[in-house]
Order: structure tokens, then sequence, then C-alpha cells
């Protein structure tokens, strides 16, 4: 497992100018499946480096992208959210970035996903019809103000598995309307929502500052390992599926 620098290449396209990612390498001599990997808001951490290794152990070169390297979560945080209400800038000139990189590499097979949690999540619905070959949508928030702003963002998309947490109380409805939205458009796609689960249940710890984590249990934000086995294995399936080939 290692870092990866792609500072020229995103710097020359107008996206990050420090752009690196960490990198985690199935067994074998390849070629891969590649994924990017988009961290939640609290960054490229040991949790979204945990996960970018699980899917390693799948089978899929996986490419967890740090959308803060030009300044750390408290610089760019802020930033990074507006470009994704707005559905454009720096953050999607980088995600392209990945994309590219890990189709060229001699390790990759030429399919690539695009995987995301939380923030992360977002961002992998809105770039879910740009060049991917599969997407994976972990509790993101939707796009829009509306159901006809969510069927036009997802327009052309690639096939989608998304996973909600009933108990999320900040997605009530969320699955239901993707799901509305992706049969609309007949776009291939498989939506869930886990009853006992909340925001951010497919990590294996907790997360953020610890005088904060009372209210994120409150505010149903955390582990759930019961139905974590389950949605890992949805996301597994649907990259086989159509990255394998």
């Amino acid at each position: 497992m290692t870092y990866v620098d792609l500072s020229a290449e995103s710097a020359a396209a107008g996206g990050s100018t420090s752009l690196r990612g960490y990198l985690a390498v199935p067994d074998g001599e390849g070629p891969f499946p590649a994924v990017v990997m988009i961290h939640e808001v609290f960054g490229l951490d040991d949790q979204t480096r945990r996960h970018a290794d699980r899917l390693a152990r799948a089978g899929y070169l996986t490419l967890a992208l740090d959308l803060f390297s030009d300044g750390g979560r408290r610089r760019c945080l802020v930033g990074t959210m507006r470009a994704m209400a707005a559905g454009t800038g720096r953050p999607f000139i980088d995600i392209a970035t990945a994309r590219t990189w890990l189709a060229a590499s001699e390790l990759g097979n030429g399919k690539t996903g695009v995987i995301g949690f939380c923030m992360g999540g977002g961002f992998a619905l809105l770039v879910a019809r740009d060049g991917f070959d599969a997407a994976s949508v972990n509790y993101g928030r939707l796009p829009g103000k509306g159901q006809e702003d969510l069927v036009e963002a997802l327009r052309g998309a690639c096939p989608i598995v998304a996973n909600y947490g009933g108990a999320d109380k900040g997605l009530k409805g969320a699955a239901a309307r993707l799901d509305s939205a992706l049969g609309q458009l007949g776009i291939e796609h498989t939506v869930k929502e886990f009853p006992t689960a909340g925001h951010a249940f497919l990590n294996d710890e907790e997360l953020g500052p610890a005088l904060l984590r009372p209210l994120m249990r409150v505010m149903g934000v955390g582990p759930d390992p019961e139905s974590s086995p389950e949605a890992w294995q949805r996301i597994e399936d649907h990259f086989a599926r159509y990255l394998n080939g």
C-alpha cells in the first residue's frame, strides 16, 4: 500500500496543485478492476484507508483520493461542499484526474468504478455520469432542491448501488427518492435502506471529536455491525458485475 502523487496531472487540468491519494493494490499480478474512493467530511483518514484496503482484498485496485490535499480539512471543507452543491469545481477535476490515472495504469483492466461515503457519497452520485462504469453511493446527500433536479443530475449515469440507513435522521426519504429517480431514467440500480442503520454505518469505529460522539449517536451516526456486512456484499457484487468484464 502506498501514496501516489497526482499533482502534475491535476494542476494541469485546473484541479488541486498538491493532489495525492492512497493506493491499495490487490494481491496477485493483475490487471485489476479499479475504483476511485471518495472520503467522508473528516478527510482521508485511517477509516478511509481501511475501506480502501478492504476493497483491495476483494480484488479492486483502489485509489482513495484526498480532496483536501491543498490545505487540509479546515481550509478545504467549505469550498469542497460548495463545489458539490454547485456541481462543478476543483473536486470534480480531481476525481476525473484520479479516474484517468487509474484507467491508464498498467495495474488496471481499463474499467473504473467510483465509491463514496457521506460527503463522498454525494460526489459519487454526481460523477456517476462522468465516464465511470459503476458507482457505489453510501449515505450520500441527493443533489438539487427537488425530484426534477435529482432526475436531471442523474441523467446518463452508470449503474448504481446505494446503501442508506433508516435511522439516519439527516437523510430521511433519500433512498426512496433516489430509487424513484433512477427507475424513471431506466438506469440499472439497486437501492436499499437498512432499517436499524444510521449515517456512516459502514464504518468500523466512531469518528469525529470525542466530545461530539454522544450527540452523533443520538443523531443516528456510527457503525452498525449488523447491517454493514450485507451492504459491503452489495457493493462487491455490484462492482464484480460491472467492472470485472
